[in-house]
């Protein structure tokens, strides 16, 4: 093990992963702790991939991803921000996740610093960490607005080694959505510093506001701005198990990105990438599904916890997840592990989404009303009866 290289040999566990273990095969219990709903994919999107297996595309394929699939992807985002996009911008990946470490890896290094704001999901801190980079987290707080990212301390958090800000909005875990405002002054800020943002947008369609996205850098930045977009298909169209996601970037990187995508698995298989396409070009009322189904979970989790009088949280404007904490129950990795105990429902510690978690859990609430009812009535009946 010493003979290892000390950043993968560093490399944390996970909270999540720790209860899930723990509470894995347990009968009866409701899982609320990972990130994915309960739907499967859907028959039209199995279906493409079938069909591309049946025709043989078991070969290897480009390294950006196939024609049909870039242009499908713009064609998406051409019809969700009203305005062009070309197909040279997009590049697929296996999964969201990689699409962040090839983000980060562009980026930043050794040495070198990227600010997160903190809750945050706990793969981009330690992807940055297995770099060799050093993530700076940044304590968000909660008020009576909500969770509030405070500029003036991602200004001051600024270093001759900073390198990129790793903005996720809508945020897994809090909800939080960073208004345009916020993202234009972000923007400006990594515009003056000469800073990279990676902007996670895996929830952008899981907004619960008046439209039917989330604002976006998109919004407000201009096609050569230092952004690098990472996305994927896991959440909007229930393929977390495919592992395909994309890049959006200017297309001057694209020999860059192709080149990390070659050294790490060489591109993704094409009966995954004409599912992708399927998705994306049959897939809205799908999303419309998923989107009114987590919208209703929330309202339901959120009105139930309201009156038990023994939590705090905002409620979420974005993603499909609550972020809430317990009164008289700072110690959230082992609550996490007593709620499988004494209620029979799996929730994730805070504590696994860095130091802005503490004291928090997250639940899961992209669900059916049924499975979502029963695992409130047992969560609501625990906190009116446990004591700290």
């Amino acid at each position: 093990m010493e003979s290892l290289r000390a950043e993968a040999r560093e490399a944390p566990e996970s909270g999540i992963v720790e209860v899930m273990t723990y509470g894995w095969g347990r009968p009866g219990l409701i899982p609320l702790w990972a990130g994915e709903g309960d739907l499967p994919t859907p028959e039209f999107i199995r279906d493409a991939a079938s069909r591309s297996l049946a025709d043989g595309e078991t070969f290897y394929t480009s390294q950006r991803g196939i024609p049909e699939l870039r242009e499908a992807l713009a064609d998406y985002h051409t019809r969700l921000y009203g305005r062009p996009f070309q197909p040279e911008r997009f590049f697929v990946t296996g999964s969201g996740m990689q699409a962040i470490q090839i983000a980060v890896d562009s980026v930043a290094g050794a040495g070198d610093e990227v600010l997160v704001p903190s809750p945050a999901w706990p793969n981009i801190v330690a992807a940055l960490g297995v770099s060799g980079a050093r993530p700076v987290e940044l304590p968000m707080s909660l008020g009576n607005d909500g969770w509030v990212l405070d500029l003036e301390k991602l200004k001051a958090a600024i270093t001759p080694k900073t390198r990129a800000i790793f903005v996720n909005s809508p945020s897994n875990p809090t909800g939080w959505v960073a208004g345009r405002e916020v993202l234009a002054e972000i923007l400006d800020l990594a515009r003056k510093e000469g800073l990279w943002i990676i902007s996670d947008e895996v929830y952008s369609r899981f907004y619960f506001g008046d439209a039917p996205r989330a604002p976006s850098f998109y919004d407000v930045a201009e096609d050569d701005d230092r952004i690098l977009y990472v996305n994927t298909f896991s959440k909007n169209w229930a393929m977390t198990g495919w592992r395909v996601g994309w890049i959006s970037a200017a297309p001057e990187l694209g020999q860059v990105i192709e080149n990390l995508i070659q050294y790490s698995t060489s591109g993704v298989a094409v009966f995954m990438q004409r599912a992708a396409v399927a998705a994306l070009n049959d897939g809205e009322a799908f999303v419309a599904e998923q989107v009114a189904r987590a919208r209703s979970g929330r309202d339901l989790i959120c009105s139930a916890l309201e009156r038990t009088g023994r939590t705090r949280f905002a409620w979420p404007a974005g993603a499909f997840y609550l972020f809430f904490a317990v009164d008289g129950e700072p110690d959230t990795s082992k609550l996490g592990l007593r709620l499988v105990d004494e209620a029979n429902i799996g929730l994730a510690p805070g504590t696994a989404f860095g130091a802005g978690g503490e004291g928090y859990m997250r639940l899961c609430f992209a669900r059916g009303a049924d499975g979502l009812q029963t695992a409130t009535q047992r969560l609501v009946t625990w906190l009116q009866t446990s004591c700290a």
